[in-house]
């Protein structure tokens, strides 16, 4: 009897049953085989350089020794680690009373305010200090308040990185303060507790681990920042000017492949304690809460208005500056306004090119990255069994966030430029640039994508399996559709950050792909502050008007094909 019965349709079942997950398979090898050749391979290979020398010789760990017995460069690691927290203990509270304001009042003007506090996203990091050299340099139209003090080195650089990180720290903060529970204030009013008291024990105890998390993200970043160091920071030494002086200026690879070393150690210890924070949010988050609505408060409305009116007019005037000066003929000796320096950026100089290499880079960048988060995330939410193989793609999506820009560049001369590597024909393309990019930043796009995978419920891919509909089509039908509102958030993130992007590509670029950052530290070096603030500004106004556009874009597509988020059943 048992050998009489029909076994042969179960395997042609589970052979077509399958046919999804084989190519479920095939999709999520790809992204982690792409995930270890352009982040993995590059780290790996820094490693392996840090013990050996420019012939390839085994010398342990005579390069650390070397450096560490340097006492310019041992300073770099103090000043960097010391400039940093500096920044992170006046980035950090600026950006809290900012989302302070912006949460827990009833001013007006919030959304512009809101624009105002986003603009340095927009802008490469080279024109905050740009524009701080303008205002408070040697011929600076504020120098005299400085008397005999000089605005190059340590403060110059707090300035400029105060300014690039405000705005990093202002969307964790303003994510943390939009999950208080209303009841706890209700019950604080309830026993008459005072507004101090109320904000000292309830408000900062509910944000406290998005204070973290900001505080983190802050210290990364100006670690790792390379582009208001170089052109501010005078000589003053850190440790992302060490690497690009070592590589570039001394072809010392050993050494600089240790610097590089010191910058991810920091980086993996802000991550290490990122991911802890985010644990414990998102804990805090499975809480039934009650939205908070802050009530009308007349002197305290005025107060937080005016807090934002002055922290606004110090941004924009960053900004301005960066602008008036790329509009002023010869600053400070001749005030006369011309066109001649946004002329001799595009077309005359040689730097023409850049601003459009910059473009296809953004463009190239939004839509090939876009399609590789999103599909590396929906396979990581979405498919089925692969055993370690989700865990470990989602992983290395992550991991890309500790790995400052400027070690991934080495790590791409390192590993892309080795004469054994099949792959060499990259290096010095605008191939090479847009991976670099993509990976970069991968991980803000990887947990966009994984945001939005996870309001689908994953009866989608059980009833079409059952239905024995391809896995093909219902992402095309189902997923994307209903995903399109964070696939475009995606594309505007990765095009604003390409178009600004400095530290990953500054040692990749070619003299046919170099990229409108580059250019502008390039302009600065050589004195052409004028041209410099008019690639800045151009730049930026790009930006900007592909956010607007966004925006107006996907307000149109939510009102015509998202319809169904608004409509309720009776």
């Amino acid at each position: 009897m048992m050998r009489t019965m029909p076994l042969q349709p179960l395997p042609r079942r589970s052979l077509k049953l399958g046919s999804s997950d084989i190519l479920a398979r095939v999709l999520l090898i790809a992204v982690a085989g792409g995930l270890a050749l352009f982040l993995l391979a590059p780290l790996a290979m820094i490693l392996l350089r840090a013990v050996l020398d420019n012939d390839g010789h085994f010398v342990g760990l005579l390069h650390f020794r070397d450096y560490f017995s340097t006492p310019g460069l041992q300073r770099s690691i103090l000043n960097s680690c010391g400039v940093a927290f500096a920044v992170v203990f006046i980035a950090v509270p600026m950006a809290f009373f900012f989302a302070y304001a912006i949460n827990r009042s009833c001013m007006r003007f919030k959304n512009g305010f809101r624009f105002i506090a986003l603009l340095p996203l927009l802008a490469p990091s080279l024109l905050s200090a740009i524009a701080f050299i303008q205002w408070f340099g040697n011929q600076g139209v504020l120098k005299p308040l400085l008397g005999n003090a000089s605005i190059y080195g340590a403060p110059g650089i707090i300035l400029a990185e105060v300014y690039n990180t405000f705005p990093h720290a202002l969307m964790i903060i303003t994510t943390a303060l939009s999950l208080a529970d209303a009841r706890l204030y209700e019950a604080a009013d309830s026993m008459g507790t005072g507004m101090l008291r109320r904000f000292f024990t309830i408000t900062l105890p509910s944000c406290k681990y998005g204070l973290i998390s900001a505080a983190t993200v802050v210290f990364t970043y100006v670690i790792s920042d390379f582009g208001a160091p170089k052109v501010i920071g005078g000589n003053f030494s850190v440790l992302s000017v060490d690497v690009f002086k070592q590589v570039v200026g001394q072809q010392n690879f050993g050494r600089g492949a240790v610097v590089g070393m010191l910058l991810l150690l920091p980086s993996i210890l802000s991550f290490a304690i990122d991911m802890l924070v985010r644990r414990k949010l998102q804990a805090q988050l499975s809480a039934r809460s009650v939205p908070y609505q802050p009530k009308p408060q007349r002197s305290f409305d005025r107060w937080m208005m005016a807090y934002c009116v002055l922290v606004s007019i110090l941004l924009l005037s960053v900004v301005g500056m960066a602008v008036i000066s790329s509009f002023i003929k010869l600053w400070p000796y001749n005030l006369e306004l011309t066109l001649r320096h946004y002329q001799y950026a595009l077309f005359d100089g040689d730097f023409s090119a850049a601003y459009t290499n910059s473009l296809k880079l953004a463009f190239l960048t939004a839509f090939f990255g876009t399609i590789a988060a999103f599909i590396g995330a929906y396979l990581v939410e979405k498919s089925r069994g692969l055993g370690t193989l989700r865990p470990l793609v989602h992983l290395m999506a992550m991991l890309s966030m500790a790995v400052p820009g400027l070690v991934l560049g080495l790590g791409y001369i390192m590993f892309f430029n080795h004469p054994d590597n099949p792959l060499r024909f990259l290096y010095a393309s605008m191939s090479i640039l847009v991976f670099s990019t993509i990976i970069h930043y991968y991980t803000s796009s990887h947990l966009t994508a994984v945001s939005a995978l996870k309001v689908l419920d994953n009866e989608f891919e059980a009833v079409a399996a059952s239905l024995k509909i391809p896995l093909h089509k219902t992402f095309l039908r189902v997923t994307v559709p209903v995903c399109l509102p964070a696939l475009l958030d995606i594309a505007r993130y990765y095009f604003v950050v390409s178009m600004a992007s400095l530290s990953c590509v500054v040692f990749l670029y070619s003299s046919d792909t170099i990229l409108s950052s580059v250019a502008i530290m390039n302009l600065d070096e050589a004195g052409d502050i004028g041209p410099a603030a008019a690639l800045a500004s151009l730049t930026v106004a790009t930006s900007a008007l592909v956010c607007l556009l966004y925006g107006w874009f996907t307000k149109a597509l939510i009102n015509k094909t998202q319809v169904w988020r608004t409509c309720t059943t009776h």
